[in-house]
């Protein structure tokens, strides 16, 4: 384009004010407040202009319907909603990059009639006065773990910083070398303990801790013995560690309070599925430890949230450390919370009304039957453009729970014929709705055990489009 067309076509784009006016733009103010609008509409002008001076816009770039166009498309960049409903199809349960496992219908109608009223949070209905959160909570909790009372936080991480601060600060924690656990997002045992301003007693090696290393690193200023749940990782071979049991019977010995961070919050005996069997709360209340923390969400299957329960006496002592109100869940967490708990009290048990432990517990024949359904559903729509096949895999509860359990089942796998499995992955992570797959030896896995209601019938024209 000649210097001359530039020159000309620069000053032909008409001004804000002149634009905004236009009726192209009607549809932008309906929904955009009009100092936005004209925000977006100076950044879009300032992009057209830098374009036409270096040759890649034209005159059919400068159309007003084709500027509207623009700023749209700038508006739903910088403001538009961010947090989309994604399609799950690794296997991997409670996938943490997705937001861990989804909640019931019913948790998100009692979620919505918390959020759409005023409710009594913090008020006593029966004596007319201030009331207390966490007791809303407190009776289901003790009733399911079996413990004298329970506290509840935003999360797990939570909970260990407030019964570290608030039973520990300025003296010793006695935990071992082989539970020094690192867990996503660089959540550190040494880390959380240094923050607390508890000081960190490490005994025994790597491998290796005996009961005598925790009673000779027991002084005046001990303040608790911590045993920590290796969550996402095993040690395997020469090993030995010191079993709950014999923790408590050191602590009641030494009149030193145990505690044990759980992380994933089993309160169901996942054995009876067939599954590894992962300790359960009430297995750890029963032993005699005074305070054990976990989370709502996991294996319990409820929202991000953290629990504390135990002996009554720490519990009060937590409950009213200025560092809970910091911690504390918002009305909706704890209406999740509630539901979710409410679950385990159900005559059908928590399998049926919780989706993590209904996908986790989903039958081999059931998942055969949609893998099959769903790979014929595919080739019917894509043709000749892949291989569909339905082969075995794995899939994985997640979020650092069952590290070890492994959840074999069907997945349905396509081979495009025409372009990379790379390329295909990426572009249903970029459709919509955006579907998170496995790649794996040059072909794209979909694991059915992780699809929800109604997302398989998405799934064929997904990858019609994305071929």
């Amino acid at each position: 384009m000649a210097e001359s067309s530039r020159d000309a076509l620069l000053r032909a784009i008409p001004s804000v004010d002149k634009l905004y006016a236009d009726p192209c733009f009607g549809p932008l103010k309906e929904v955009y407040t009009e100092d936005l609008v004209k925000r977006m509409l100076r950044r879009g002008l300032e992009q057209l202009r830098s374009e036409i001076r270096s040759g890649k816009a034209g005159e059919e770039d400068c159309a007003r319907q084709t500027v509207a166009g623009r700023v749209a498309a700038l508006l739903a960049q910088r403001v538009g909603p961010k947090l989309r409903t994604v399609i799950n199809a690794t296997g991997v349960i409670v996938h943490t990059n997705l937001g861990r496992s989804p909640l019931s219908k019913s948790v998100v109608d009692r979620i919505a009639r918390a959020a759409l009223s005023y409710s009594n949070l913090e008020y006593d209905l029966e004596h007319g006065g201030r009331g207390e959160r966490n007791a809303h909570l407190q009776s289901l909790m003790e009733e399911l773990t079996g413990a004298e009372t329970a506290l509840a936080v935003n999360n797990n991480a939570a909970a260990v910083l407030l019964a570290l601060s608030g039973l520990a600060a300025g003296r010793e924690v006695i935990v071992s070398r082989g539970e020094l656990i690192e867990i996503g997002g660089s959540f550190r045992i040494p880390d959380i303990m240094a923050r607390s301003g508890a000081v960190l007693r490490e005994v025994g090696t790597t491998n290796r801790t005996h009961p005598k290393d925790y009673v000779h690193a027991i002084n005046e200023n001990t303040a608790l013995i911590l045993k920590v749940h290796p969550s996402n990782y095993r040690i395997e071979g020469f090993i030995r560690e010191v079993d709950l049991d014999e923790l408590v019977a050191i602590g009641s010995e030494k009149g030193v309070p145990t505690m044990m961070d759980l992380g994933s919050g089993c309160l169901v005996d996942l054995s009876q599925y067939g599954l590894m069997a992962e300790t359960t709360v009430q297995e750890v209340v029963a032993k005699g430890v005074d305070l054990v923390t976990f989370s709502g969400d996991k294996l319990l299957g409820g929202p991000q949230a953290g629990i504390l329960a135990g002996r009554a006496d720490l519990i009060e002592r937590l409950r009213t450390n200025p560092l809970a109100r910091a911690l504390r869940m918002d009305k909706l967490t704890l209406a999740a919370l509630e539901a979710t708990l409410e679950e385990y009290t159900r005559a059908g048990g928590p399998v049926r009304g919780i989706p993590a432990l209904a996908m986790i517990t989903r039958s081999a024949e059931e998942l055969r039957q949609t893998a099959d359904k769903l790979a014929k559903e595919i080739r019917n729509k894509i043709g000749q453009r892949a291989d569909v096949s339905v082969e075995q895999g794995t899939g994985r509860v997640g979020g650092g729970a069952l590290p070890m359990g492994e959840l074999p089942g069907p997945r349905v796998v396509v081979r495009p014929r025409h372009m990379s499995a790379g390329r295909l992955e990426e572009r249903l992570r970029l459709a919509d709705p955006p579907m998170v797959t496995l790649v794996k030896e040059d072909a794209v896995h979909i694991d059915p055990r992780t699809l929800l209601h109604g997302q398989q019938d998405l799934i064929p024209d997904l990858i019609a489009a994305a071929l």
